[in-house]
């Protein structure tokens, strides 16, 4: 039964099947919300180009390279960074307190609407910072998890701001399991980086309440559909969870966990260990492939689709 179970619920998360809501036992109610506009916040794993780069294999001729474009196509939308005249603002190495100047930026010239989707993606730097300091000796480590809850809920109050400014249909990412990260299998820190990131989500859970702001807001369960990725990959066609598919080494601080290691904000054609790069998990040790932001996206829509 638990393995049935598993193949159900990757059947949704990969958006195989149309009624796979209901026959996971889910919602089967029609959704309502037709937005106007997709508006997208946050960090490298929703930057579609606004820090110059994508934090994937950036690959020119590809369709479809992160999971907030793939939502807005999936509602027949289209997304570009802010810097091209788009509403993505969101940007590599971002943390939870960096997102207030994101929307301030937004708001300079736009409000918020009632058929405005707004998607976020925060904390995995803030997690990466904690960590780092731990390694360092700069932070107990039994006092790193009431850390990573602060910025959880550091989150969920951002988002209760949003609100407050007139946001609606808010998606939450808040962080996948970092322990999973090729980075925490490496430095051997698969605990820790699992106990903040649980940290973290219950912090963000905590502020927002078991209606999500009465249903102006959604977390979006990044970690679930992760961990379905990295406990079946031949489900979604990954070969290889152990490796990153981009080689580009970057001798500065790059995404945040030391010099000398792959940015997927610099990786291109050809900067690959495959040309097969659909069949990886990992862009570098944080973030993801081309192939995973399409499935996470087609996930997120379902889950949008199940709320609104």
């Amino acid at each position: 039964m638990a393995f049935h179970w598993k193949r159900c619920i990757g059947m949704v998360a990969a958006g195989a099947i149309a009624l796979g809501l209901v026959a996971c036992g889910s919602s089967s109610v029609e959704s309502q919300l037709v937005p106007t506009r997709v508006i997208a916040f946050g960090d490298g794993h929703s930057d579609i180009g606004q820090s110059g780069a994508r934090y994937t294999v950036n690959d020119a001729n590809a369709d479809l390279l992160n999971w907030t474009e793939q939502v807005a196509r999936d509602y027949g939308l289209a997304l570009k960074p802010a810097k091209e005249g788009g509403l993505s603002y969101a940007q590599g190495n971002t943390r939870v307190a960096d997102l207030a100047q994101q929307v301030a930026s937004f708001l300079q010239g736009n409000q918020f609407g009632e058929s405005d989707l707004v998607l976020i993606s925060a904390g995995t730097s803030d997690l990466i910072a904690i960590a780092q300091a731990v390694r360092a000796g700069d932070i107990a480590r039994d006092a790193a998890p009431a850390q990573a809850r602060d910025a959880g809920r550091a989150l969920g109050q951002q988002v209760k701001a949003m609100i407050d400014q007139g946001g609606h249909n808010i998606v939450v990412a808040g962080t996948y399991d970092l322990g999973k990260s090729i980075w925490a299998r490496d430095i051997g820190e698969t605990a820790l980086l699992s106990n903040l990131s649980r940290q973290f989500n219950d912090g963000l859970l905590y502020e927002m309440g078991d209606d999500g702001y009465g249903r102006r807001a959604l977390y979006a369960e990044f970690e679930q559909f992760i961990n379905w990725v990295i406990e079946e990959p031949r489900y979604y066609s990954i070969d290889n969870i152990d490796e990153t598919v981009c080689t580009s080494t970057d001798a500065g601080s790059g995404i945040g966990i030391g010099a000398g290691e792959v940015n997927a904000a610099l990786c291109t054609t050809g900067t690959l260990r495959s040309t097969e790069y659909d069949r990886y998990a990992f862009a570098d040790k944080i973030h993801f492939t081309p192939h995973v932001h399409r499935e996470l996206g087609r996930y997120v829509y379902n889950r949008i689709r199940d709320r609104w």
